[in-house]
């Protein structure tokens, strides 16, 4: 399909709606599908301008890697869409064994027909409150700014703790590719001048190398888009990045007049009654539950992980979970069932000992967690049929998704920025035409439930 202006891979399933979101509202009709779809799946939704693969790489080895993502590659290079966009947390989630970014850069280059000559690298995504200064993550939270190295969350994450902000110095251990960076006095200059920066990086390098851009503000990423557009010229370009390549690139077509002015946001419309499925143990996620809980009366039901996990108890904590959920879906309350609550709730402890004695590895517990978490929530929806549903957790979300039978998304309404509302196509029917919402643990305010529920822009 020449008429493509991207298609992307997502890392992680919330990852991957965020991009959705960000191109929709700017005009760019966008699908979201489970794997590279079919000719025949792209007929069913006219007038697309791009395409994205929602994937679980951010929870991957590197062996896991090797398997899935090189037919995803190719599959997403012969749609020759303009830009083909591998999509990473704005938090640059990795590690050199676990969602190394690195190495899936590496397993693209020998995937693709036609590796291009350079890949630009932008993780900065002011509207997120993620910066990128000197080559350094910045993340704030709660109205404060840290350096990702000391980030209360992402400094001791479970999977991927992040101790070193320099992200060339976090990738160099993940790729052997020659990092380069334009920094903020770079980008002070004009777009021309940006594109002939990577003409000669490109020239210095025997292999395709890697440019870091830094992202402060939005125009910085209005120069970034317009770099990319001139060094892009007649070839396509291989980008990796969060959604700041999306928000950089959608205000460079809007310029070169590709693209309309943005269209008005939709309003989502309130409805009586959420079922919310948690697999995050973010503080961020816990407060958000508590003012559910608070303001709107949901009621909480906390999952045992670590008999959901155990071949001898599963099949019991399965059944009360399907059990009380129903008796309170069908009393007319919301619900959220939950892993955790906080990143110092004790479940998560068991949890890893109990795959430990099981024999699994204990990194792929949201894996294991996520299965089940999916086949819980199809249970309760085909005996109490609701219309929307919220899922937290980035690396849950994919998992759950899976389960669910969900073949395509499309955006439906923003509710907080990278967590939008979707309508998805299902294989399984009492899923087919859910709202559903895939909220990464970090991811809106406090109200962001109570937002879902009640409507809101």
């Amino acid at each position: 399909m020449s008429d493509l202006l991207l298609s992307y891979y997502g890392d992680d399933f919330t990852g991957s709606t965020d991009v959705m979101e960000a191109l929709t509202i700017n005009g760019v009709k966008t699908v979201l599908f489970l794997q590279v779809p079919s000719t025949e799946q792209l007929r069913q939704f006219p007038d697309v301008r791009a395409v994205g693969v929602a994937g679980t790489s951010r929870s991957m080895t590197t062996e896991q890697m090797q398997q899935e993502l090189p037919p995803i590659f190719r599959g997403l290079e012969a749609l020759n869409a303009d830009f083909l966009h591998y999509k990473i947390c704005s938090t640059f989630d990795s590690s050199p064994t676990l969602g190394s970014i690195g190495y899936a850069i590496d397993l693209a280059m020998t995937s693709f027909q036609k590796p291009p000559h350079l890949i630009p690298l932008i993780v900065g995504v002011p509207v997120l409150l993620r910066y990128v200064v000197f080559g350094n993550l910045f993340a704030s939270v709660q109205g404060m700014t840290y350096r990702l190295d000391r980030h209360p969350t992402m400094s001791v994450h479970p999977a991927t703790p992040m101790n070193e902000a320099d992200l060339r110095l976090h990738l160099a251990k993940q790729t052997p590719r020659r990092l380069h960076l334009l920094d903020i006095h770079h980008l002070a200059h004009l777009s021309q001048h940006l594109a002939a920066q990577l003409l000669a990086f490109e020239q210095e390098d025997e292999t395709a190398g890697i440019v870091l851009f830094d992202t402060v503000n939005s125009d910085h990423l209005r120069a970034i888009g317009q770099t990319l557009l001139v060094y892009r010229q007649d070839a396509w370009s291989f980008l990796v990045g969060s959604s700041g390549v999306e928000y950089a690139l959608v205000e460079a077509w809007q310029k070169n007049g590709t693209l309309q002015p943005s269209p008005p946001a939709p309003v989502i419309a309130p409805v009586d009654q959420l079922l919310v499925m948690s697999g995050s143990a973010s503080p961020v996620t816990q407060r958000q539950i508590q003012t559910a809980k608070d303001h709107a009366n949901a009621h909480l039901i906390a999952i045992d992980t670590a008999k959901l996990i155990h071949p001898a108890y599963a099949d019991a904590e399965y059944q009360r979970l399907v059990g009380e959920s129903t008796a309170i879906l069908d009393a007319g309350h919301s619900l959220i069932l939950h892993t955790a609550l906080g990143s110092d709730d004790p479940r998560l402890s068991a949890t890893r000992e109990a795959l430990e004695q099981a024999g699994l590895d204990p990194t792929q517990t949201a894996a294991v967690l996520g299965k089940q978490q999916g086949r819980i929530l199809n249970a309760i929806l085909e005996r109490s049929p609701l219309q929307r549903v919220c899922v937290i957790g980035g690396d849950t979300s994919g998992h759950v998704a899976h389960a669910m039978g969900i073949t395509a998304l499309v955006f439906v309404a923003s509710v907080a920025p990278g967590a939008p509302l979707c309508k998805v196509t299902s294989s399984i029917a009492p899923n087919n035409g859910l709202e559903i919402s895939f909220k990464g643990g970090q991811n809106g305010k406090e109200d962001y439930l109570l937002r879902l529920l009640g409507g809101g822009r």
